[in-house]
């Protein structure tokens, strides 16, 4: 997958090693590390055996170091795909349960024996969208992984394809690794693919490089990156570099390496390999984390004007007051996950609705009013 870059855009990526040189190694203390399909499976479909015993090796030097790790791997159709032949009489949903649902334990089997070697502990923790979308359930998933992390095991976390199918999936695990990232308040996210990371032209082309380096928000990814996925996954480099952006909007490192490097986990911190790295640009709370990653779950939809526009994307903090509301386009409740757009539809954000659309709808335009949504409970895209 690559980028074509615009003069517009090259400010905020840079080229080339020189800074390679000069950077000392990055001493994160939480790290989440996405293993992809294409990284753990061979081109027959069959898992990797021999690169996943490397990887875990070097997660395990890792945690040695007293860094908590928490490692988000697809494997489970492919794991179930080495056990059992299914007929082609069942459509893909179906087998792609039958597959998930063997493969999940042959899956955690294989992690934990490769990590008891090391006498290391893992879990496995299965989730779906609709663990992240509801806000009890994300509390109780993010106690339960602090708790893991807390008596140093490694969660082992992995989309419940059994049960997660059609609307309710993921885009893929990057999209997952992105939410467990802000979820936990990781330092580092480190995404490992099979390309050495965001290439500025097609990858098997002798002029093409990686672009290395990503600092700000500016660069739309999407008017870039070419479309296709990748032989396994469902994702490719279009949702690397969205999920990618807004986790560094959150103040999340991360970054996009080949994982079939040898030793690309350690030389990814000690910054001795080429990859594409996303600068994290501020902090957030984790109540914001959850709402900037609550898209897909949004109810409502709220148009502002100009003035509120202006308000909202200053440096200041500000609150979303009906008096810079001019229409409530979509119904929903008090507490309901909802889109802020501009006049021209354009999202500027998401938050939550200190009140109804109903009540929204009577106090559009006036002053002296409460706020539809709470500074607090406000997630602005940059």
């Amino acid at each position: 997958m690559y980028v074509k870059v615009s003069q517009y855009q090259s400010k905020n990526i840079i080229f080339g090693s020189k800074y390679d040189q000069q950077e000392m190694a990055f001493n994160y203390q939480r790290i989440i590390i996405k293993i992809g399909s294409n990284v753990f499976t061979q081109e027959n479909g069959l898992p990797n055996l021999q690169r996943i015993e490397h990887l875990v090796e070097q997660i395990a030097a890792i945690k040695k170091q007293g860094k908590e790790v928490i490692l988000v791997s697809s494997g489970a159709v492919a794991s179930g795909r080495s056990l059992i032949t299914i007929s082609e009489k069942y459509d893909a949903i179906a087998a792609r349960q039958l597959l998930a649902s063997i493969g999940q334990v042959k899956l955690i089997n294989t992690y934990s024996s490769l990590f008891e070697r090391f006498d290391i502990l893992c879990s496995q923790v299965l989730v779906t969208k609709e663990d992240f979308r509801d806000r009890m359930h994300y509390l109780n998933m993010k106690n339960c992984l602090e708790l893991l992390l807390q008596h140093q095991v490694i969660p082992v976390v992995n989309e419940n394809d059994v049960v997660s199918v059609t609307e309710l999936m993921f885009t893929d695990n990057d999209e997952l690794a992105g939410l467990i990232a802000s979820m936990l308040n990781a330092e580092a996210l480190i995404v490992l693919t099979n390309v050495d990371g965001i290439y500025n032209g097609n990858p098997n082309s002798p002029g093409s490089a990686v672009i290395e380096q990503v600092n700000g928000a500016v660069v739309d990814f999407s008017e870039f990156v070419s479309s296709g996925r990748s032989q396994f996954g469902r994702g490719g480099m279009i949702t690397k570099s969205t999920m990618s952006q807004k986790t560094a909007q959150l103040g999340i490192a991360v970054h996009i390496a080949n994982g079939s490097r040898d030793n690309v986990l350690t030389d990814v911190l000690e910054n001795k390999v080429i990859h594409t790295r996303f600068i994290p640009t501020k902090k957030a709370s984790g109540k914001k984390k959850w709402i900037a990653h609550s898209e897909k779950s949004a109810t409502g939809v709220v148009q502002v004007n100009d003035g509120a526009k202006v308000a909202l994307t200053s440096s200041k903090a500000t609150s979303l007051l009906p008096v810079g509301i001019t229409n409530v386009l979509t119904d929903f409740k008090k507490g309901d996950i909802i889109k802020l757009v501009d006049e021209k539809n354009k999202q500027l954000g998401l938050g939550i609705a200190e009140y109804g659309a109903d009540k929204a709808r009577e106090r559009v335009g006036l002053k002296n009013q409460k706020p539809l949504v709470h500074y607090d409970y406000l997630y602005l895209q940059s």
